[in-house]
């Protein structure tokens, strides 16, 4: 049977449902030999899962954090979950001989979905098994495979040495292989620079099935996969990172201001000061709606850092640089970077153990989310702070998250990966917003609030154009149309994210997958892909 006429079957399956239950076995019989004529190890029980599987559901659902896609009904008609590359290169075929799509999951968070839905028949493969971690500490690196989470990654790291750390991003669930591929900032990001600023090689599946690493990918592709987004251009199978110096104990801080307790003052400052400050020492600035003495609806202006040193030092460096914060010896504490992560993404609660890293189910919390980004080269004058506050305390509330820049970042060309946001960039923004109620009108509530507070933002972020994270995956910034995905539409949404290294990104495009099997609803096209 030709692939023209397994994809109307498959396309009738999908939208009619007209198929006898007979063809409905066939297909996946005939899906499933393929994957062992290309990996003939395969254990197809293991990681084969047909829609009537049941373990399909449950696969599915495993690692889905934003409910607001659970219930698509644009789901895989297959799920594959690798043990290895070999796997993976099978996996690839196969999708491409029966002409559907395929989307990869690293089993993160996905701000849209894109790991586990489309608009058209589609293969998903999970790297929910690809979770190894080999780290060497006498050269200071390790291997990471893509299905891994930072939480694990941390851990293996931290349980080997305590003065070693990598600076990727402060939640603990999410996925390596989208993270790294994204960017990936944090903590250490002011001293380390980004995730993908720390990677040495690669392992990735191209669409023609070839195994390849850093010399055989040719600097190109490798330099786009450090921050373009590994989804558009193969399966990123395995990393290798290098690690970074920390010691033994780190200092951490959290302090809370209110409007009333001269919070407006403090950010201000905090927006000149914080990418100044020495690349050791990292302030988060998260703003949310609070409570003040009186009772009254505030703005809450929550100071969190890091510091690769001691008390101490810390608190004098706090009073000469931002005396305004308060920040005195007391509000400190010292811990290891280990548990810092924990810290930073929930709390550091009493006589928790950090091995809770390992264990995702724990970790995870689903519900339902939308975030949008912006970066900051201009600080918000008090006059324009004001007038945020208004727009924050109105309606439905979420949360503003703040990253200083500056350090590292400072040292790093603009075109030394495809983040392009380095020396100018005071900080970066996230707005994010969740609800647990399913109600439309809920969701419209949220939705609302979100876009009133991003669109009051807009004098005071870059322009020209306005920019984003792709880690914090936005679509409503542009997306590539249903069935057309060319590099000048595309450039509508992708300069977005990557400003003047987009062109550079689809040239790498044309180099690895220039017939456009790896898309999505924000892939990069092929450069020469213009019709």
């Amino acid at each position: 049977m030709g692939k023209s006429k397994f994809y109307l079957i498959f396309t009738l399956s999908c939208f009619v449902f007209t198929l006898s239950s007979a063809l409905l076995q066939t297909i996946p019989a005939l899906f499933a030999d393929c994957l062992v004529r290309n990996s003939p190890s395969a254990d197809i029980g293991k990681l084969f899962y047909p829609h009537y599987s049941p373990s399909y559901s449950s696969i599915l659902e495993s690692t889905v954090q934003n409910l607001k896609f659970n219930s698509s009904s644009l789901q895989p008609f297959f799920i594959i979950t690798p043990y290895n590359v070999d796997d993976v290169r099978s996996a690839v075929i196969c999708t491409q001989n029966f002409n559907l799509q395929l989307r990869v999951r690293s089993g993160g968070h996905d701000y849209e979905g894109l790991s586990y839905k489309a608009n058209a028949p589609f293969v998903l493969v999970d790297l929910v098994n690809l979770r190894r971690v080999s780290v060497d500490l006498e050269n200071q690196t390790a291997w990471v495979q893509s299905g891994t989470t930072l939480g694990e990654l941390y851990y293996q790291i931290g349980n080997r040495s305590q003065e070693l750390g990598f600076p990727a991003g402060t939640c603990p669930t999410i996925g390596v292989g989208g993270h790294f591929s994204g960017g990936g900032k944090g903590t250490l990001t002011r001293s380390f620079g980004l995730a993908a600023d720390n990677v040495l090689d690669a392992v990735l599946v191209t669409a023609k099935g070839e195994i390849l690493n850093r010399t055989s990918m040719e600097e190109e592709v490798f330099w786009a996969i450090r921050g373009g987004g590994g989804a558009s251009f193969g399966v990123i199978v395995d990393w290798k990172i290098r690690l970074s110096p920390i010691p033994e104990k780190v200092t951490v801080f959290t302090i809370s201001k209110t409007l009333q307790q001269n919070a407006t003052e403090i950010i201000y400052k905090w927006q000149e000061v914080a990418p100044e400050l020495p690349k050791e020492l990292f302030i988060r600035l998260v703003l949310t709606i609070g409570k003040d003495s009186q009772g009254n609806t505030t703005v809450m202006a929550i100071f969190r850092g890091l510091y690769l040193g001691n008390v101490n030092s810390l608190v004098s460096l706090i009073n000469k640089k931002l005396p305004e914060l308060g920040l005195a010896t007391k509000q400190c504490q010292k811990m290891s970077w280990l548990e810092s992560i924990l810290f930073f993404d929930r709390g550091l609660r009493p006589g928790e153990s950090v091995s809770i890293l390992m264990d995702r189910n724990r970790l995870y919390t689903k519900g339902f989310f939308k975030a949008k980004s912006d970066f900051v080269t201009q600080p918000i004058t008090h006059e324009g702070l004001e007038e945020i506050w208004k727009v924050i305390k109105e309606g439905d509330s979420g949360v503003l998250i703040l990253d200083p820049f500056g350090g590292k970042m400072n040292e790093i060309p603009d075109s030394e990966t495809p983040f392009p946001f380095r020396n100018g960039t005071l900080y970066s923004i996230q707005y994010f917003t969740s609800w647990r109620d399913p109600k439309p009108e809920v969701e419209m509530s949220k939705m609302e609030w979100i876009n009133r507070v991003y669109n009051a933002m807009t004098p005071y972020v870059s322009m020209n154009p306005r920019t984003a994270y792709l880690n914090y995956r936005d679509l409503s910034i542009g997306m590539n149309a249903f069935g057309k995905h060319t590099y000048f539409s595309a450039k509508l949404w992708g300069e977005k994210y990557f400003k003047g290294n987009f062109p550079r990104l689809a040239q790498a495009k044309a180099k690895v997958d220039p017939f456009n099997f790896f898309k999505n609803e924000q892939s990069i096209p092929p450069l020469w892909l213009n019709i």
